[in-house]
């Protein structure tokens, strides 16, 4: 970025009631966050403290730039603290994971249940050869036994990697290559809208020359079963029938690799996020806790897939540390209807709703009628994760799903962060538009390329100033990228997102740093172009790219998703045109606009502007494994 650039603040502010804050976890957010400024090691042992270890850390932190090291010399084991301890500790017959089918179909467990099966399936693993450090690939649908896989593998001290089930053969080939995987574990099949997915086919093809696999585990879901080749592939519950049903928790260090995730870069292939034990098992049960208040007799429904980081953060981990009851649904949005999620909300009491800005803004294109229908008095906390929360899709979700009753959560972080970073605390005043401030315990600012903080009001790049429990520790077979991270900007960690912080430091997300436009020697944010035609009544969703221009350098285009009830016409362009005009300014107008149907958009909900720029100007797409459409 070759300077700054002033950013228009402004907008509502919403007080939840007093009563929230009174009754959270966090408490008074200055007052905690000043705490751990004080005490940033004494902070960060308190809440380790809550948790369950089999040998204390000897220091918190150990810090040589660019690596860091949590709770040295900690003993642990994940599932212990997410199983274990609440099977002892009397919340054994409490339901851990309520789940949902495409097909209505239903199955719950208790933590007694969820604890029994694991272990069956970690010493099914086991009877493969699987030892601590091995590497297990698990490509499967949304289902109860892809939890399990997970939390089997983290027992006996493998390293999973979670590989989403929308992925193709390429994508699935690349990580199991890269990861060299030991083991796959997948399904038949899954189910969307009512239509089976086949999974199977496509291990079959992505394990062709891969030399590490050794074995093909099957979960057979469809009926007929189909047939298995018993050279290398065996049923999911046949290898759990013939297992002992006691599995000890194996004994981890702090710092043993708990699983690699993989994430599209910016150019070239996706990397492997390397995520350890024991911060990463602070830093989610902290979040869990204390940003979306979890609390004993809550019903939290993440509606990400574990194969991303927010379903290992916010599904699996977190919520299963804090001995919380998480609801998986394998369902689509809208099927059979715009109301299947209002529904499942209604009938099973969820109160804590985590879902992605992308979704919201389909269901504002519905209409209000849809949600209306259901009674969503129960819901307590709403949450947003992907992208930018714009003001528009805040003020609907506040009112027509929160009822002006829930606080919204809206988070920012990433894969390599491992939990949230900025958000605003339940009970802290919300401002739409706003992620919110930092976590206590993170350390965030907004600066300019030298790394000097900017004044309020201005754009700058946003960047963590201090080292976290949860932060990645490398990229596999790539520690030079994990380096760049640390050495982009000073000696911070730099996200790649442009950001611009008010005066109360409340900061808001204005798109990645690659997405910025530069019309006439003027910096404009994607997002801020994005977020005003989004506020046109006709606007469902919106992505902008910048187009090569003589003269300006870059000019504007709008690829947009109409809400139902519009038309594409020249009119509308026009008036569109306008109102970006009123809203940004003349240097912001889009130069063209093209009504589409779907947008490029990762399966987190992000859209993905540099595709759509590829596309535009005939480029070469790079890494698109990653994409939802």
């Amino acid at each position: 970025m070759s300077e700054n650039f002033e950013v228009k603040l402004d907008g509502k502010t919403y007080l939840p009631d007093p009563s929230v804050k009174e009754n959270s976890w966090i408490g008074d957010y200055e007052q905690t966050y000043e705490k751990f400024l004080k005490y940033p090691s004494a902070y960060w042992e308190m809440i380790a403290d809550e948790l369950e270890w089999f040998q204390r850390w000897d220091t918190v932190l150990q810090w040589e730039h660019p690596y860091a090291k949590w709770f040295t010399n900690a003993k642990l084991n994940i599932t212990h603290n997410c199983l274990d301890r609440h099977v002892f500790d009397g919340r054994r017959n409490k339901v851990a994971m309520i789940w949902l089918g495409d097909n209505g179909e239903e199955m719950i467990f208790t933590y007694r249940q969820l604890y029994r099966e694991v272990m069956r399936f970690a010493n099914g693993l086991k009877s493969l050869g699987v030892e601590k450090g091995d590497t297990v690939c698990i490509y499967m649908p949304l289902v109860p036994e892809q939890i399990i896989a997970m939390l089997a593998c983290a027992r006996i001290g493998a390293v999973h990697t979670v590989v989403f089930g929308g992925f193709g053969s390429n994508a699935l080939r690349s990580r199991i290559r890269d990861a060299q995987a030991k083991i796959v574990i997948t399904a038949d099949a899954g189910m969307r809208r009512g239509k089976r997915v086949e999974l199977k086919a496509i291990v079959d093809e992505a394990v062709v020359n891969s030399s590490s696999v050794e074995k093909i585990v099957v979960l057979r879901r469809m009926s007929p079963p189909m047939e298995l080749y018993s050279e290398i592939e065996v049923d999911f519950h046949e290898i759990m029938e013939s297992a002992e049903s006691e599995c000890e928790a194996e004994v981890m260090d702090s710092e043993d690799p708990l699983f690699i995730l993989y994430t599209s870069g910016t150019t070239g292939p996706a990397k492997g996020i390397v995520h350890t034990c024991g911060g990463y098992m602070v830093g989610t049960y902290y979040t869990t806790k204390c940003m979306f208040d979890l609390k004993d007799n809550d019903v939290m429904w993440c509606t990400a897939d574990p194969g991303w980081i927010t379903g290992h953060s916010y599904i699996v981990y977190g919520p299963l540390s804090m001995g919380g009851t998480i609801l998986i649904s394998e369902s689509t949005p809208d099927y059979p209807d715009p109301g299947a999620w209002w529904r499942i909300i209604e009938e099973f009491d969820v109160t804590i709703f985590y879902t992605a800005p992308t979704a919201i803004r389909m269901f504002m294109k519905f209409g209000e009628e849809w949600p209306n229908r259901y009674n969503l008095s129960s819901l307590r906390i709403l949450g947003s994760v992907g992208e930018p929360l714009n003001p528009e899709a805040f003020e609907w979700y506040y009112s027509v799903i929160g009822k002006e009753k829930c606080p919204i959560v809206d988070t920012w972080w990433q894969t390599e962060t491992g939990m949230h970073m900025l958000t605003t605390a339940v009970g802290e005043p919300m401002k739409p538009g706003f992620a919110g401030r930092p976590v206590p315990g993170v350390v965030a600012d907004v600066v300019d390329e030298d790394g000097e903080p900017v004044p309020p009001g201005t754009g700058g790049f946003l960047v963590i100033k201090e080292p976290w429990p949860s932060m990645m520790r490398t990229v596999h077979q790539n520690d030079e990228r994990y380096r760049q991270y640390w050495n982009t900007i000073g000696n911070y960690y730099t996200a790649g997102d442009l950001a611009v912080k008010d005066e109360d430091g409340y900061i808001m997300i204005l798109g990645r740093s690659d997405d910025v436009l530069i019309v006439a020697g003027h910096n404009i944010g994607s997002a801020e172009v994005e977020s005003a035609l989004v506020s046109h009544e006709s606007v469902a969703e919106a992505a902008v790219i910048g187009k090569p221009d003589p003269l300006k350098g870059d000019s504007i285009k709008a690829f947009i998703i109409l809400r139902v009830g519009f038309k594409a016409s020249d009119k509308l362009k026009l008036d569109l045109v306008y109102h970006v005009r009123m809203n940004l300014g003349p240097i912001a107008i889009p130069s063209e606009i093209e009504f589409v149907d779907s947008l490029p958009k990762t399966r987190s909900g992000k859209i993905m502007r540099r595709v759509i720029k590829a596309r535009e100007l005939g480029l070469d797409l790079g890494d698109v494994s990653t994409l939802e459409e």
